[in-house]
Order: structure tokens, then C-alpha cells, then sequence
């Protein structure tokens, strides 16, 4: 067992910051090498499936709480009227977030990953046999709630997308940097509360930028709709890319 997240892998945190009883640091490192070549092999055939239906995929990543579900409905519903959408959701248990999403009209797919913290590429292509996508849509993933295990994991997607809230603390880029190095965007989620809490917002830009200069950033919210406008248009133009 992970002693740093507590699921179920042996391999999501590198020897140096962790140990497993019994397991040498060199042991340690070449498990985790085995077991993210096996992912990237699969995620590689993902990607090959995405290039060749044209298809925009987006890897949704945060911690619990984050508004993450929320955030993907109103995107749905203001996407929908003219774009194909799918969505992949990923949690430990239940099928409540899919059938939210099934709620608007599109299609979805829960994958429930037990003690696991993260989804992998594998079970992604398995999906998408049962899914089916369309070509030229976009394929949201709403991966499981955790700023640690999903940063290593590629799925095959053309973004990771990392949702941090405002309730959360500034300072997540810092104590999470791995997640917000892998990611392309973040989008600085119901900033509708800030009148009502201590979250310094250029701090928080700051760090965001500390770790990863390149990262694009959206302030938005899902409850006021500010915000949206802006990540509507960051997706239309990600997805005029694949054609």
C-alpha cells in the first residue's frame, strides 16, 4: 500500500519520498518503471484512436470538492446544442457523478477504481469499446479526486486540465507540483466566493506559474457562469486543432 495517499498501488510516489517494507529503493523504482511503461503503451494506443476520429480529449483532474462535476454539467449544457460530447467518469465507488452527466443528454461511462486513486490507460481503451464516441467529439475524463496519483498517468488525452478551488488554500500549485507541471490549463474554480474568504488570488497565480510557467489559467465559476465563456472558447479552439 501507498504510505503517502493510501490506495492501493505500490508505485504512484517515487522511492525517495516513500517506502514499502521489504522493498529496496532499486526494486522500488523498477516496479514503478514496469508499470508506467505498461500504462503509456496503452495510453500511446489511445491517443492513436483520438488522432484518428479527430477527437479533443481532456483529462479532468482535482482534489474532492473541487466543484469538478459541476464545473463539467454547466459545460455540457452550454456545449452541447452543437457539439458531439462524451464523458468517462472515474470515482471509487458509486455511479452518481455518471448519472449526473447522463442527466444532460450525453452519453457516459463510470468506471469505479475500488481502492484505486487514479484511472489508467487501459481501462480508459476498454471504455471507450463500450462508449463509442463519436468522430470529432470532445471526450471529457473526469478522473478520480486526487492532486497526486493521476499526474503520472497518461490516458492518452490532449490536456490535462487541473481544477483548484478557491476553498481549497493558495498554496496547492506548491504542495502539489507534479499535478500542476503535467497540466496545460488550470481553471480557478467558484470564484464567486471569494468576497467571503481568505484566498489570496495572485498568490495563488503565482505558485501556479512557480511550477509550471507555461500553464494557462481561467478564473471561473460554475454557479454565476463567470468565467465560462472563456473556457468554452479555450475548448472550441483545442478542438478546431484536431481537425
Amino acid at each position: 500500500m501507498c504510505g503517502v495517499c493510501g490506495c492501493g498501488d505500490q508505485h504512484q510516489h517515487s522511492p525517495k519520498h516513500s517506502h514499502i517494507l521489504g522493498l529496496s529503493p532499486t526494486r522500488m523504482v523498477k516496479i514503478e518503471q514496469d508499470i508506467l511503461a505498461k500504462n503509456n503503451h496503452y495510453a500511446a494506443e489511445n491517443r492513436r484512436y483520438f488522432t484518428e476520429r479527430q477527437m479533443l480529449v481532456l483529462n479532468l483532474v482535482s482534489s474532492p470538492g473541487s466543484g469538478k462535476t459541476t464545473l463539467l454539467t454547466e459545460t455540457i449544457e452550454r456545449l452541447k446544442a452543437d457539439t458531439e460530447i462524451a464523458v468517462i467518469e472515474g470515482d471509487q465507488q458509486t455511479s452518481r457523478d455518471a448519472e449526473r452527466i447522463s442527466a444532460t443528454g450525453v452519453p457516459a461511462l463510470q468506471i469505479n477504481t475500488g481502492k484505486g486513486c487514479h484511472l489508467e490507460a487501459q481501462r480508459i481503451g476498454l471504455a471507450l469499446d463500450s462508449l463509442q464516441p463519436k468522430a470529432q467529439s470532445v471526450l471529457f475524463i473526469e478522473n478520480v479526486g486526487n492532486l497526486v496519483c493521476p499526474s503520472g498517468f497518461d490516458l492518452g488525452e490532449a490536456h490535462k486540465v487541473v481544477i483548484l478551488s478557491v476553498t481549497e488554500g493558495e498554496d496547492k500549485p506548491i504542495k502539489y507540483p507534479d499535478m500542476f507541471h503535467a497540466a496545460n490549463l488550470m481553471l480557478l474554480n467558484k470564484i464567486d466566493l471569494l468576497p467571503y474568504l481568505d484566498f489570496d488570488v495572485e498568490q495563488c497565480l503565482a505558485y501556479a506559474k512557480q511550477v509550471n510557467p507555461n500553464i494557462e489559467i481561467i478564473q471561473l465559476s460554475a454557479k454565476s457562469g463567470q468565467g465560462l465563456e472563456e473556457w468554452q472558447t479555450w475548448i472550441k479552439n483545442q478542438q478546431a486543432l484536431q481537425a
